[in-house]
């Protein structure tokens, strides 16, 4: 596997305009489509592990920064729910050929979702690439809403609405994570817990018992959502919410190698 300069994609127009990094490994379908989660990259262990099992077997592998992430352009405090799932969405059209596993971690499974839906209602117009399964990693499905606003406590959410933001401590990086009041907002657009969920492909999911950011039991609420796919929900007594320990990655490898 090689990890030479990223490709970059322009997404969005005039001053929206975002300069996306990608990295894109030439292989046979089914190809690999990695989304990160919230403030990761496509530098992380499970990203890098994924591509180089990809490039391994000989298998496609698309991975790519979100605006205000990792190597792409843009600030980070004006990333919402819907820009990031524009950017998957346009750099899956630029650089996917043919059947995709769409592998998406915390934040990356609830955008996964919500690529899937996308791609499944315009597939007839954009035949070029299509969604063959889903692999989700702890997925933070709604979390703007459900795991993050209606937790946080009075003084908290009339921080965000007065300031229109909050720098939220992180105990994976030392700088803290910026909460907008525009991402918690523009998320209540996405929400996907409020009804039932079609993929029309097969569902894979990896879950820590032991994540302290998302709940087993969120992961168990999503599979009763997607009451009409092919669903395999997979608990890790011990996992945290990364998932990221040897014995995890060789766990993901072999979900992803089913496809």
């Amino acid at each position: 596997m090689s990890d030479n300069d990223p490709k970059y994609l322009d997404v969005g127009t005039d001053s929206a305009a975002r300069r996306i990094a990608v990295r894109v490994q030439a292989g046979a379908p089914p190809g690999l489509f990695w989304l990160s989660g919230f403030k990761s990259d496509m530098r992380g262990t499970k990203a890098q592990a994924l591509a180089r099992w990809a490039s391994e077997h000989g298998r496609a592998c698309v991975r790519f920064d979100y605006s205000g992430h990792g190597e792409s352009g843009g600030d980070f405090t004006q990333g919402t729910i819907g820009r990031w799932v524009e950017e998957g969405l346009a750099v899956f059209d630029a650089f996917c050929r043919g059947p995709q596993v769409l592998i998406g971690s915390s934040m990356g499974g609830w955008l996964a979702l919500l690529m899937a839906r996308e791609r499944r209602q315009r597939a007839a117009a954009a035949p070029a690439a299509s969604v063959a399964g889903l692999v989700l990693i702890a997925p933070a499905i709604d979390f703007t809403e459900v795991l993050m606003w209606q937790k946080f406590p009075p003084e908290l959410r009339r921080a965000i609405l007065e300031q229109g933001f909050f720098a939220r401590p992180s105990q994976y990086s030392s700088e803290p994570y910026v909460i907008t009041r525009a991402l918690i907002e523009e998320g209540r657009a996405h929400l996907l817990l409020g009804g039932m969920i079609e993929t029309g492909c097969p569902v894979r999911i990896l879950q820590g018992v032991e994540d302290p950011d998302v709940p087993w039991d969120h992961a168990v609420e999503l599979v009763s959502h997607l009451a009409q796919d092919d669903v395999v929900l997979t608990l890790v007594k011990d996992g945290d919410h990364r998932l990221s320990r040897p014995e995890d990655i060789e766990r993901l490898i072999a979900v992803v190698e089913e496809f």
